[in-house]
């Protein structure tokens, strides 16, 4: 923001600094995420802009995801915020959800990585214990179906291949995509993630099965182990 709009209503800045004009005119990349979080807040707080009330809150949650995927109680904490904006952005993010799910949906062919990338943040990112979960695919490398396979505590989750096996036998599936979440907000994928990959990548060798990927999300990043080079 220039220094000389800082002490200025936005209502007063010039059109090309605005969120909303600048979202019209430019679109939503355009915009920074104190400019996407200030058009969701509408309005500031005494004496700050919806923009420095954004910057302010994205510093006291530490960033943007910590923000997203606070719990009502810590993010009624923010200032300028409550129940009613926590509603409203819980409506917002399970819309989000909804329309991922449904550009994903059943029989979809899985041609770009960023639908499978889209489509696992939405289900992973941002929960406080560790699953694991696969999407199974066809010989088309059409979605068959996501299955959350295992829960485990806040550090790890027991990943067992014979359960993997079976549920890769009952889906009739050809091909895999392995996904799970790290709590901890690290996304780099653990020694022990890639040694069970190789364990998994093995015993589905062995039915036919292919592993595409396997996506290690956290803190609203997804780190792919076919990008990697370890498949």
């Amino acid at each position: 923001m220039a220094d000389n709009t800082s002490h200025l209503a936005i209502r007063d800045w010039p059109d090309h600094l605005r969120p909303r004009e600048k979202l019209l005119n430019k679109g939503p990349q355009a915009l920074s995420d104190a400019e996407l979080l200030a058009i969701f807040l509408r309005t500031g707080t005494s004496g700050r802009s919806a923009v420095d009330l954004a910057e302010h809150l994205l510093q006291q949650f530490n960033g943007l995801s910590p923000l997203l995927n606070a719990s009502q109680q810590r993010f009624c904490q923010g200032l300028g915020l409550g129940a009613a904006k926590y509603a409203a952005l819980q409506a917002i993010l399970e819309l989000s959800r909804r329309h991922i799910e449904s550009n994903l949906r059943r029989g979809k062919v899985i041609d770009q990585p960023q639908l499978a990338r889209d489509y696992i943040l939405s289900r992973l990112d941002g929960l406080n214990h560790e699953r694991f979960g696969c999407l199974f695919l066809d010989q088309r490398h059409r979605l068959i179906d996501w299955h959350e396979l295992f829960r485990g505590s806040i550090a790890s989750a027991n990943i067992y291949p014979r359960e993997v096996l079976r549920s890769a036998l009952d889906y009739n599936a050809a091909a895999v995509i392995f996904a799970h979440n790290h709590p901890s907000g690290v996304a780099e994928p653990s020694q022990a993630d890639r040694d069970i990959t190789k364990v998994l990548v093995q015993a589905l060798g062995h039915i036919d099965v292919r592993v595409l990927d396997h996506l290690v999300v956290a803190d609203g990043r997804c780190v792919s182990f076919a990008e990697r080079g370890w498949l």
